[in-house]
């Protein structure tokens, strides 16, 4: 039976970053590539970063930037950038000016061999088999899976776009207990803002990046 789902409206992205985290738990993320391919995945691991006095947030100070102008645009708006100048990660911005989500991994759902070639264009042995739940279990390789880059999708309305979008599952166990914890990555920021429960996941989903200590 064909799975119902709906695309999650402006309503649902305009909460503070904390709240939406927690909200995108779960829900369906629907890339549709140039071929007219369409790939699913869904939610299982995010990280809130809601800007202002946070110093792992780039925003960090009500910092504004032309790189970071997406997480100052309408909440539901899609934020990609490049770290280690080579590997790409996808944020939504939130209600807070400058606040954004990190999505950290999807549990990949349809168009799973299409997400194995996107992979293996990274590596040098093409014929490597990756095995589901390695293929979106971490933010670059969300990326990489689902062929999220910033020339690509940096800036798209979540809202409006039919090429990215994100839809809720009716048939998704409203009761799966989540964790939350800590960030990972961000000791730079310091102890206080690294040991912030600021990175919720499904508990005993196969296909989160790290597990962690509840909070």
């Amino acid at each position: 039976m064909a799975r119902v789902c709906n695309k999650l409206n402006r309503e649902f992205f305009n909460v503070p970053s904390y709240d939406l985290a927690n909200l995108l738990l779960g829900k369906i993320l629907i890339r549709k590539l140039d071929n007219g391919t369409v790939l699913k995945g869904r939610i299982v691991e995010t990280e809130c970063y809601p800007g202002g006095e946070d110093k792992a947030s780039t925003t960090y100070g009500n910092r504004r930037t032309p790189a970071n102008e997406p997480l100052y645009m309408q909440p539901g708006t899609a934020y990609v950038y490049m770290t280690y100048g080579m590997y790409h990660c996808f944020n939504i911005s939130s209600s807070e000016p400058g606040g954004g989500v990190l999505l950290r991994a999807v549990e990949p759902l349809d168009g799973i061999g299409t997400m194995q070639e996107l992979r293996l264009k990274k590596f040098k042995q093409r014929n490597k088999v990756l095995k589901e739940h390695e293929l979106c279990n971490g933010p670059s390789k969300l990326c990489l899976s689902m062929g999220v880059t910033k020339d690509n999708c940096n800036k798209l309305d979540l809202c409006e776009n039919t090429n990215l979008w994100i839809e809720t599952d009716p048939d998704f166990a409203k009761d799966s207990k989540t964790v939350k914890t800590t960030r990972i990555g961000i000791d730079r920021a310091g102890p206080v803002w690294a040991n912030k429960p600021f990175r919720f996941y499904i508990f005993g989903n196969g296909s989160i990046s790290k597990q962690g200590v509840e909070m």
